[in-house]
């Protein structure tokens, strides 16, 4: 019986002893650099932006914050910086809300950002989880909790990216293993931050973003059986609280900020499947720009743009690979029109630029075209 106690007492040392030993190489590894910049092992970065970002708030120098979704996500920082003259830190997070973005944006700015560039959707006001229990974003990650630091440390996938952090470190293996990170099950296998997210640079654009694409899509959302979703989650009273909370709230506790934010410019056929298969959703998503661009344009450290009526782009349907997600030469126009203010809505007339588009979508017929 003795014997029993103490082979289990030595397997309950020896797995304490490997879970403090993987604790300690996470944090003398730190491959989120949620503790300190990486100077001795080459930094590597993920595609996990929800938490890929709370590291790089505490590691990187920046002084404007760029946020987004999708739509936004595809930017390079130094794309972002020549166009605009900022060092900017790129925050965009696919698929997320109001709720999140703000939060992220918050630790933005506590960390010294002056400037916030956000692309601005409807989508991103739907109702969502509150941010404390938000399943899809550790805020106590970001705030480096001692629940926080204890799921970072003790996470057997973060052991397992700062194992391979160090070996990828020796010289013998450093190039093979920096070539084969992309192919491996690590997270951490970008090698230049500015790469997050982005596509590659030999990217075939004409392939992905094409008037087949975007007119695919629009069909496919656009019929019968699917046609519901354009509406699902859009509640007018509910988003414009959200907005208020989020948009406002972040705004108002920061007047030393500077706000440039811009409504993305989707394709036309984006309001023209809600006008043909969702008119209700197409009213709510109207009010509700109408409401942002009412009040945010009386705020004086806000810059409203507004990119949604802009015909040669918009409606150009090889500009896109469905119906809102632009390729990366309007990303490059959508850096010009922001760095010279061409599209900065007047707040003397701040729905002008929404009635132009509301006219543009009463007027287009949609072209037919043969699909696969």
């Amino acid at each position: 019986m003795r014997g029993m106690f103490t082979n289990l007492a030595r397997l309950l040392l020896a797995a304490t002893a490997c879970v403090l030993g993987a604790a300690a190489l996470t944090f003398a590894v730190d491959p989120l650099q949620l503790f300190r910049p990486s100077y001795l092992i080459p930094a590597f970065y993920s595609d996990d932006t929800r938490v890929q970002n709370a590291g790089l708030i505490r590691s990187q120098p920046f002084d404007t914050a760029f946020m987004g979704t999708s739509l936004a996500i595809h930017f390079r920082q130094s794309d972002i910086d020549r166009a605009l003259g900022v060092r900017s830190l790129k925050l965009a997070m696919t698929g997320s809300n109001s709720r999140q973005q703000a939060f992220v944006l918050e630790q933005a700015i506590d960390r010294g950002a002056r400037r916030v560039i956000w692309e601005m959707d409807d989508f991103i006001f739907i109702d969502a989880a509150d941010i404390e229990a938000d399943p899809y974003l550790s805020v106590d990650l970001y705030r480096r909790t001692a629940k926080g630091i204890a799921s970072y440390l003790f996470s057997a996938s973060m052991a397992k990216e700062s194992l391979f952090a160090l070996l990828r470190s020796l010289p013998p293996l450093r190039e093979p293993m920096t070539r084969a990170a992309p192919y491996l099950p690590v997270k951490f296998a970008l090698a230049d931050i500015d790469d997050i997210y982005a596509l590659p640079r030999d990217f075939d654009v004409a392939r992905d973003y094409n008037a087949r694409k975007t007119l695919a899509a629009f069909t496919y959302i656009t019929d019968p059986a699917r046609r519901r979703f354009l509406g699902e989650g859009y509640g007018f009273e509910a988003m414009v609280r959200h907005f208020e909370r989020d948009a406002l709230g972040l705004i108002a506790r920061h007047p030393g900020v500077t706000f440039d934010i811009y409504f993305p410019p989707y394709s036309i056929l984006q309001f023209v499947a809600m006008r043909d298969a969702s008119p209700e959703t197409l009213k709510i998503v109207t009010d509700l720009t109408a409401v942002i661009a009412e009040r945010l344009t009386q705020l004086p450290n806000v810059r409203l743009h507004d990119f949604r009526a802009i015909k040669p782009v918009t409606h150009d349907l090889d500009n896109y690979s469905d119906v809102i997600h632009h390729s990366p030469v309007v990303d490059a126009m959508v850096l010009k029109w922001l760095a010279s203010g061409e599209y900065r809505v007047d707040p003397k007339q701040p729905t002008a630029s929404l009635d132009g588009l509301k006219a543009h979508v009463d007027a287009y017929r949609v072209p037919r075209v043969n699909l696969p």
